[in-house]
């Protein structure tokens, strides 16, 4: 005998409600306890994982449901649902859930979390909503505003994908510290405000508060790239931003293990002038919903779980990384072999009053280690090396305990130089306007004892001085192929 659909539906609402409740008592938890908890309850562990205490991974296509009712309900998007998981799937939810709960943290904002395959996904899926052909002015030439000082993907999606493949201009911000800069770009047709904070790998920054205002009072939205400070050192939503981006392969991925990235959005951006009251009312469901179920950019099982075990520990390890890093930008400011340091953190820099005002580790008033609100600046920074291009490759070609890879946010330490690796596609004049020269090393410290990768450096370093650099690769000889990795 058929139940109906309201039936289920009702069930639904009943649901919901148990679980935005319970979310509420969690938003109320300091931040350590959410990211080690986050949206899984004993409850739900209880009645329907078995008792497992850490989330399962549900390693399934598709849900079943009960009848053609119960169907009904889940595929019109009436009753919480999985269905497919291209859309959605129970390992996907937890992550989102702890995510828009962490960006959120100290405030009574509700925003929605949408998870992403990669960071690059992430970027896509929150800017071309808003990249939509006008009803009204359908001949209008769109247009957004973003700073050129970004991560060498982002610049790839901006300057080709967007600009040069489907003729939407990027205007690009060269100094993202000057608020007329940013307010000069805009005109009727930009759809919205785009920044990385601080930028990879430069460590450009702005105030935000004043961004914010320029987007709002042109009715656009503000879209900050958070992946560098994570929400254990920056919650942008909490300043006013109306949507956060997270490569979430970085920082709140240490481990290395997992490639995800995220959409945080507030729920009710009212403000916006845009005509889309479904993507106005709650943005971070509408991507994962509509636009992301028919693009699949939405990330897998494994991944998520894989991220959401990382996270658990998210605030520590960005406090010890952070230090880690202050303490070899204090190092290397001081060699002779280096040209410029670049770190938020140095005193020196002419951003650092500013970056102190916004980057600060979450909850150290309540550290018994500090007992004060104190500020992180993050495990990224770059230096220059004095002597040009090939000085630069001669000290990384010196490093033996740092990694030489295209990655960050690693608990390794890992360095490029991005002008040769994760730069490179963007061009010399890219490269040029972005800061990005050749002698530039892009160094993300990890947790391993400061000295030890100070000492690294200080013997890498050594080479413009003479100094043999002593090998520790295998040498990739007829004698030793068997046993060496093969990467050709």
């Amino acid at each position: 005998m058929s139940k109906g659909v309201n039936y289920y539906v009702e069930a639904g609402k009943r649901a919901m409600q148990w679980h935005a409740e319970y979310q509420l008592k969690m938003k109320k938890c300091k931040f350590d306890t959410i990211a080690v908890h986050g949206i899984y309850s004993m409850q739900e562990a209880l009645d329907f994982n078995q008792g497992s205490i850490i989330e399962p991974m549900y390693m399934a296509s598709s849900q079943a449901y009960r009848d053609s009712d119960e169907m009904e309900a889940a595929l019109s998007y009436q009753i919480p649902t999985w269905c497919y998981s291209r859309i959605a799937n129970p390992s996907m939810y937890y992550l989102e859930g702890v995510l828009a709960m962490l960006e959120t943290y100290g405030s009574d904002i509700t925003a929605t979390c949408c998870a992403t395959a990669s960071g690059m996904a992430a970027i896509q899926s929150a800017c071309d909503p808003f990249l939509t052909v006008d009803p009204k002015n359908p001949d209008a030439k769109m247009n957004f505003v973003a700073t050129c000082q970004v991560y060498g993907g982002t610049f790839q999606q901006f300057a080709i994908r967007k600009d040069q493949e489907k003729n939407i201009e990027w205007r690009k911000v060269i100094n993202s510290a000057n608020i007329e800069e940013w307010e000069s770009l805009i005109d009727k047709n930009t759809r919205f405000l785009y920044g990385e904070m601080p930028s990879n790998p430069g460590q450009a920054f702005f105030d935000l508060e004043k961004v914010i205002a320029v987007a709002h009072k042109h009715g656009i939205p503000l879209i900050i790239d958070n992946t560098v400070g994570s929400p254990a050192l920056l919650r942008p939503l909490v300043w006013g931003a109306d949507i956060v981006i997270q490569s979430v392969t970085k920082s709140l991925t240490t481990s290395g293990f997992g490639i995800a990235g995220a959409v945080i959005a507030k729920n009710n951006l009212s403000h916006l002038r845009i005509e889309n009251d479904e993507l106005k009312a709650n943005f971070g469901f509408y991507i994962k919903a509509l636009p992301n179920r028919d693009n699949g950019p939405n990330i897998s099982p494994m991944n998520a779980i894989l991220t959401l075990n990382d996270i658990r520990t998210l605030r520590s390890k960005m406090d010890l990384m952070s230090r880690n890093t202050m303490k070899v930008a204090e190092f290397l400011s001081k060699h002779k072999h280096i040209e410029k340091v670049d770190y938020l953190g140095l005193e020196n820099h002419p951003l650092h009053q500013l970056a102190k005002k916004y980057l600060v580790l979450v909850d150290s008033e309540y550290d018994d280690l500090y007992n004060e609100k104190v500020n992180r600046y993050g495990h990224l920074m770059s230096f220059r090396v004095k002597g040009g291009a090939q000085a630069a490759r001669d000290v990384f070609d010196g490093l033996q305990r740092i990694w030489r890879a295209t990655d960050l946010g690693r608990i390794k330490s890992v360095a490029t130089i991005p002008a040769i690796s994760t730069h490179s596609q963007q061009g010399e004049e890219g490269r040029k306007i972005a800061d990005i020269p050749a002698n530039l090393i892009r160094l993300c410290v990890g947790a391993e004892h400061a000295d030890d990768i100070i000492a690294d450096l200080d013997q890498a370093l050594g080479v413009l001085d003479g100094k043999k650099i002593i090998s520790t690769s295998p040498e990739y000889s007829a004698a030793g192929a068997s046993s060496a990795r093969l990467r050709y």
